[in-house]
């Protein structure tokens, strides 16, 4: 596994996430990486309204706000 070292973390951050970690029974060290994977196996969001942008392009969907709540709440019934 490759390490990471992260430089001028404000003291604040630092014992915010050392907190967090504590409360989860987690090392900081355990507690930082999994929140890492965790953010790297999420949708980069600029990616993802890309994403959204490339698809309504192609399709050429142009459904209204009062559309997309109406198809929304005709699926929750």
């Amino acid at each position: 596994m490759a390490a990471i070292t992260v430089r001028d973390v404000p003291d604040a951050t630092r014992d915010e996430l050392a907190a967090r970690a504590s409360r989860s029974g987690r090392s900081l060290q355990e507690y930082v990486r999994i929140k890492l994977v965790e953010i790297a196996n999420r949708p980069d969001p600029e990616e993802l309204v890309g994403h959204i942008r490339d698809r309504k392009a192609r399709t050429g969907s142009r459904l209204s706000k009062a559309d997309i709540l109406a198809h929304r709440d005709a699926d929750r019934r």
